[in-house]
């Protein structure tokens, strides 16, 4: 079933080169894709940078270290461009960890409480690497990994395709997990990722993007001014550790409440307890889904100042609204670009923080013979500047 996974995704993308002729597949690859050294690691590992480009002149750069967003332009009314996604020019910033900037997290993004889990009465003890709880992974999860890669075009997308594996007991998890996560950019400046996964042996799964956005651009300061939209009743609250409580609480009458676009900066330095232990908006909300599973709009952010929009999309039950709060100047990008608290904000589409010891949440265990499958979509679009 595992190695029969990856082959239907490779058959599948191979038959959308195929459709193509000879000639026609080299030009598109070319001019779609493109490869090039990123640098090597302090530990011997070669980095190789992916670029994607369409026929807006839209562009998103990946490495195979992590599946890492380096950038990512976007145009604004005016089709001027700019790089909207925080990043580094060089790979080691990464592989130190730098807040996991634009990578893949797993095996299990955000936190699990004390980094401990049962699942079918056996006990599990992960890193601990946010005080004494796990996030994103672990100490070496899923971002510091170099995933394998291949790359297809044809005539109006260019994918990427990346493919690793997480063994037994890696970082404390159970099961063999293989996983491959599909990027794809097309012509209507839509950047979807798919995330898919198999296991021998029951264990917990929950992948995201971990890229940080601004829309006036990477290098551009405050994210106070872009307005956002979350399409979410509800949230998970958490403690002063930020771990939900297990309770399921209503967004309306707190500054929480995204359903109506209202600035970031409105409220985000409000007494309300659940942005006090955030130190800011840090926070899962429950999508509004007709049917579970079914792709539906998350949240839109829009700045005013560059006119650019972006729109979120996915199947997954929440999303995580992180603005910053712990960025704090010392984290130097590209061009020398400094990251300041609250500079760019990240949208993170996911199951519940803490899902496996919340048995409230919906569940995220895989077992033999099941997969794991999600999507995830950004798309980008734009207005007239109003500042």
């Amino acid at each position: 079933m595992v190695a029969s996974m990856k082959s239907i995704i490779q058959a599948f993308l191979l038959t959308l080169v195929l459709n193509i002729s000879g000639i026609s597949i080299a030009q598109e690859a070319l001019e779609r894709v493109s490869v090039q050294p990123f640098g090597t690691l302090q530990d011997g590992r070669n980095v190789q940078l992916f670029t994607l480009v369409n026929e807006q002149g839209m562009s998103v750069r990946i490495l195979d270290l992590g599946g890492i967003i380096v950038g990512l332009t976007a145009a604004d009314f005016d089709g001027n461009f700019v790089d909207v996604t925080t990043g580094f020019d060089n790979p080691q910033p990464y592989a130190n960890g730098a807040g996991f900037m634009g990578a893949i997290v797993g095996r299990y993004a955000n936190r699990i409480a004390n980094g401990k889990f049962s699942l079918d009465g056996a006990q599990y003890s992960l890193a601990q690497n946010n005080g004494d709880n796990a996030i994103h992974g672990g100490l070496v999860g899923f971002d510091k990994k170099v995933w394998e890669s291949e790359f297809f075009s044809n005539n109006n997308e260019a994918q990427l395709v990346l493919n690793t594996v997480s063994d037994d007991g890696e970082e404390g998890f159970p099961g063999r997990v293989e996983v491959s996560v599909v990027y794809k950019l097309t012509d209507q400046n839509q950047l979807s990722i798919d995330y898919y996964a198999t296991t021998d042996k029951a264990t917990v799964i929950n992948l995201t993007n971990h890229a940080y956005f601004n829309l006036d651009g990477h290098d551009s300061g405050s994210i106070s001014n872009h307005e956002i939209m979350i399409n979410a009743n509800r949230y998970t609250p958490v403690d002063n550790e930020s771990i939900p409580t297990g309770e399921i609480a209503e967004v309306a009458n707190t500054p929480l409440d995204f359903r109506a676009a209202k600035l970031i900066g409105k409220d985000i330095e409000s007494p309300h307890q659940q942005i006090q232990f955030g130190s800011g908006f840090d926070h899962n909300f429950i999508i509004n889904h007709d049917e579970p599973g079914q792709m539906t709009l998350a949240a839109s952010v829009y700045s005013s100042k560059s006119g650019r929009i972006m729109n979120v999309y996915t199947d997954q039950p929440g999303i995580q609204f992180y603005t910053g709060n712990f960025l704090n100047g010392q984290l130097v990008g590209k061009a020398g670009a400094v990251y300041g608290r609250r500079s760019a904000f990240c949208l993170e589409t996911q199951h519940y923080p803490d899902s496996p010891n919340k048995p409230g949440f919906p569940s995220t265990i895989l077992r033999p013979g099941d997969q794991y499958e999600t999507r995830t979509i950004f798309e980008f679009s734009s207005s007239p500047a109003q500042d």
